[in-house]
């Protein structure tokens, strides 16, 4: 009898005694995971230190040293998301996309969702460049159709400017890597070309030779008269007051040459005369002794001191 009431006594004891470690078992869980969140690391956060250059035109490369960068880290100009280069954990790169000239906010994101903060940054408008002019070189004395000039660059835009020698020039707008103009005239030597955005963005000079060296291309036997004949002299480059140097028969010719003959044109007072007509047209007015042919040599010598080449004519 008695041992009948011991048992289910026992059964009692034990199934209380499982229910009051089934009842402690989720506290000690929570415990353990308080614990261990405890103990985890803090994300390591994101940090600029420094970016250079602190502003830039599209297609500058930018170069960030900081500190969290890891794999996969980009960087954000407003809300435009840049791909970057990572160098280890301090170093990221990246280029300034086309983006409007203005202010913008530069930060950057990890994979992970941490953000640095954010910076202000300013976006140039780019800057025009000039790479070639064609032709580089234009005779003083050339047509205006000659006097065409074709600038190649890049950054050119439809309101961009021509400045020749600093002052703006009508040009035309090919596209964003070609402009032309038309050179002005001008006295002959070096000038400076240069193109100008509508933002005041200027190019380095670049230089136009307006060549103005004289050259002889023809000499005929123009108009005749009873004791006169012309000489018609076509080239290019002659310049009002230019100089005619004639030698006869073969006397020494050249600029330190002590025999001869020099006519200016526009000078009076001599019989022989030399007129000027244009810039490719001199005339000699010739007063031969004897109506012999003879073998002349003449050189057009401008003001400037430039000399065409010698020609060798026969005439009178």
């Amino acid at each position: 009898m008695i041992l009948r009431m011991i048992v289910p006594l026992l059964l009692v004891a034990v199934l209380a005694a499982g229910t009051a470690g089934g009842a402690t078992r989720p506290a000690k869980q929570k415990q353990i995971a308080a614990a261990a969140a405890a103990k985890a690391p803090e994300p390591v956060p994101v940090n600029i230190l420094s970016i250079i250059p602190a502003q830039g035109e599209p297609n500058t490369t930018i170069t960030l040293s900081g500190s969290g960068f890891t794999a996969g880290t980009t960087a954000y100009l407003g809300n435009t998301e840049i791909p970057a280069r990572v160098v280890g954990t301090d170093v990221l790169s990246f280029e300034i996309p086309r983006l409007q000239p203005g202010l913008y906010a530069l930060f950057v994101k990890r994979g992970d969702g941490i953000t640095s903060r954010t910076y202000n940054f300013y976006v140039l408008p780019p800057k025009p460049v000039v790479e070639s002019l064609y032709p580089e070189t234009v005779d003083v004395c050339s047509p205006s159709g000659e006097r065409l000039v074709t600038i190649t660059g890049r950054n050119f835009q439809a309101e961009s400017r021509v400045l020749f020698n600093g002052a703006a020039v009508k040009s035309s707008f090919g596209s964003s890597q070609s402009l032309s103009f038309i050179v002005p005239p001008v006295q002959a030597g070096l000038h400076q070309i240069q193109v100008k955005n509508a933002e005041d963005t200027v190019t380095t000079p670049v230089t136009l030779v307006v060549r103005g060296t004289p050259e002889v291309f023809s000499v005929v036997r123009g108009e005749s008269s009873v004791n006169y004949y012309n000489l018609v002299i076509e080239g290019r480059n002659f310049q009002p007051g230019a100089t005619l140097s004639i030698e006869e028969s073969g006397l020494q010719l050249g600029l330190n040459a002590g025999g001869g003959k020099r006519l200016r044109a526009g000078a009076t007072g001599e019989r022989d005369m030399l007129i000027y007509v244009d810039c490719s047209k001199l005339v000699y007015q010739r007063h031969p002794v004897d109506p012999t042919d003879k073998d002349l040599r003449l050189q057009v010598i401008n003001p400037g001191g430039e000399t065409s080449s010698v020609v060798q004519v026969s005439a009178p």
